[in-house]
């Protein structure tokens, strides 16, 4: 597995728009749907990556705790799915079932979206605030495969906690989270 970090670029950026496809439903979903009156979580994972495997179900702890709070949650996959089938659409649809993710899974079959944000790894996470503006692009917390540091979200719960608060998110100490890098599909 190749260990990618998030690419670090100036906060502040507007959350790109997309439409894409849920498997688990089967209807198109767009950033307007997911978006959250306080925040926006934008989750960039797939199925196979054993550091999306490690934080999953936290991931959906992390949502449950914050969804009533006005905070919004979308995972995106992106991955080459012809050189990676456990990422194809059908196995997403049965993840999503399978761990009840409490927010929408979409394929980003063309890519594009995953490049719209500068997405690097999975997993790779970017929270904007009210205005859609990112204010926090960074891992979930320190916890890797292997290091024995427990999975607990907390890198992620403190920057959605001050976006809850009202308060300005620091840009300072955010640190880049690490993972598989985006399986892109040959040019």
């Amino acid at each position: 597995m190749a260990r990618t970090l998030t690419t670090q670029i100036p906060l502040g950026f507007k959350a790109p728009g997309f439409i894409l496809p849920e498997p688990k439903s089967g209807i198109e979903i767009s950033y307007a749907d997911v978006r959250g009156d306080k925040g926006t979580v934008v989750m960039f994972i797939c199925n196979h990556c054993p550091f999306v495997i490690h934080v999953r179900e936290e991931l959906v702890r992390v949502a449950n705790d914050y969804l009533g709070k006005g905070i919004g949650f979308v995972a995106i996959s992106s991955n080459d799915v012809v050189n990676y089938p456990d990422d194809h659409p059908d196995n997403m649809a049965e993840l999503a079932r399978d761990l009840k993710f409490p927010f929408p899974y979409l394929y980003d079959a063309s890519q594009a979206i995953a490049r719209a944000y500068d997405a690097a790894c999975t997993p790779d996470f970017s929270v904007f605030d009210a205005a859609d503006c990112c204010v926090y692009r960074g891992e979930l917390d320190g916890s890797r495969p292997g290091n024995d540091i427990p999975v607990t979200g907390e890198s992620l719960r403190k920057a959605i906690d001050y976006l809850i608060r009202g308060e300005e998110v620091p840009a300072e100490g955010q640190r880049p989270s690490m993972g598989c890098n985006i399986k892109w599909k040959d040019a």
